[in-house]
């Protein structure tokens, strides 16, 4: 019986060890930085807030429920800026996935958190968040799984594929909020929500009048159209059901859909050529996330050549360290084409991370992330405000000291690697 009961304990333990990690809004995951994570004062809870007017458009979540978002009032000299955050979460590509991830918070508002901590880019401190502290700051929830851009509904499943719809209803109930009499505005998302970020960029400058500051910036959001260890394109091959299952091709771009097929044209590298708001490609060289879920996937490694590299980089070895190179002149070719307008701006390090603007960390801090001595937050800040141009990329690694790796302490159970995942259980 003391066995039984020992067991009974152990495992409600590793249940609410999971649900503590699940409810992170940082970066869900196996893995932790290496860095030291110093955050200062009382921390910022947000409540929800669902949009009931979504209804009548349609705009709902995977099963059926309001979209809705965190809202946190600007005050001072912020009253009338705005920060957008379009929260990151994986995709869904098939009916399988998309009915598990319908009874997450990625799929549903009735499992979403009803108060949720701003950090970072979101943080009300100034000493935590220079340049948007005071900003009206909105975390909009990701709730369709196809990065804010599907249009459809599977009956039979009981599915609804309407990212387009929850991004137009939620821009519309924040603009009844105050936003419309915005003097500065800027858009910005991680990993998904990065991508989300670029694709509705241009649409995000439209609501207000041209003469206002607009800006976006993807944190994390520049997924490459990649050949992975095993020859393939995992990625591609991913996305590909996506946009055919959510009906994404009729809301990306036609300047791309014209000479492309759609699902590269949900590659952002495809697409950022051709956004005409001013645009901040914040982005590691090696991308946590790509690297287990797209490079060296289970099905790319069957035999688990890559399980140690994935975990730790300071185990990769060097033909390993070669193929993450090669990775990294990929992302700088992209890079290198979009930094050509004297408008965009990069931050592109050399750390082993995924999504630097949501930890307060990497966003800004003592030890924070820098290149040549000038952190994320300050350059971020110094291109919003034209402050400097600001064409940022790091040194390949091992050079970079200031990083945050991710790193892997010991093998646990598989929840989510961030807030993007390929598993679509967020």
């Amino acid at each position: 019986m003391k066995s039984f009961w020992g067991f009974g304990f152990l495992y409600l333990l590793l249940v609410g060890w999971a649900l503590g990690l699940e409810n992170l809004n940082l970066t869900e995951t196996e893995t932790i930085f290496d860095g030291e994570v110093t955050l200062g004062g009382s921390p910022l809870f947000v409540p929800l807030t669902l949009i009931p007017a979504a209804a009548a458009s349609g705009a709902f979540c995977l099963d059926g429920s309001l979209p809705g978002y965190h809202l946190h009032r600007g005050f001072g000299s912020g009253e009338n800026s705005w920060l957008v955050q379009l929260e990151g979460g994986g995709w869904c590509n098939d009916i399988q996935s998309c009915l598990y991830r319908k009874k997450s918070r990625h799929g549903s508002s009735y499992h979403m958190e009803k108060q949720l901590q701003f950090t970072g880019i979101l943080s009300d401190k100034p000493d935590e968040n220079p340049d948007f502290y005071n900003w009206n700051r909105v975390k909009v929830c990701y709730c369709d799984g196809a990065s804010f851009l599907g249009e459809g509904y599977d009956r039979a499943a009981g599915l609804f594929f309407r990212g387009q719809r929850i991004w137009l209803a939620a821009m519309e109930d924040l603009m009844l909020k105050g936003m419309r009499y915005a003097n500065q505005a800027l858009l910005t998302g991680c990993s998904a929500g990065g991508v989300a970020a670029i694709h509705h960029c241009d649409g995000f400058r439209a609501l207000f009048p041209g003469s206002i500051r607009v800006k976006c910036v993807a944190d994390a959001g520049m997924f490459l159209d990649a050949i992975d260890v095993a020859g393939r394109r995992t990625l591609r091959s991913f996305f590909r059901g996506v946009v055919k299952l959510q009906g994404v091709a009729r809301n990306l771009p036609q300047t791309c859909t014209s000479r492309l097929n759609p699902t590269l044209c949900f590659f952002p590298q495809n697409v950022v050529s051709i956004i005409q708001t001013p645009l901040f490609l914040l982005n590691t060289a090696y991308d946590v996330w790509q690297l287990k879920e797209s490079l060296a996937s289970e099905v790319a490694d069957p035999h688990g050549y890559w399980q140690d590299c994935k975990m730790d980089n300071a185990k990769c070895n060097t033909d390993q360290i070669q193929f993450l190179q090669n990775f990294r002149n990929q992302m700088l070719n992209v890079a290198e084409r979009f930094s050509l307008s004297k408008e965009n701006g990069i931050f592109i390090n050399s750390c082993f991370a995924h999504c630097q603007s949501e930890r307060q960390d990497t966003w800004f801090g003592s030890n924070s992330p820098t290149i040549r001595d000038k952190g994320i937050a300050k350059s971020v800040g110094d291109w919003y405000f034209d402050r400097s141009r600001v064409k940022e990329t790091d040194c390949p690694y091992p050079c970079d000291k200031t990083c945050h790796h991710l790193v892997n302490r010991k093998k646990k159970p598989p929840l989510v690697l961030s807030n993007v995942s390929l598993q679509t259980s967020p």
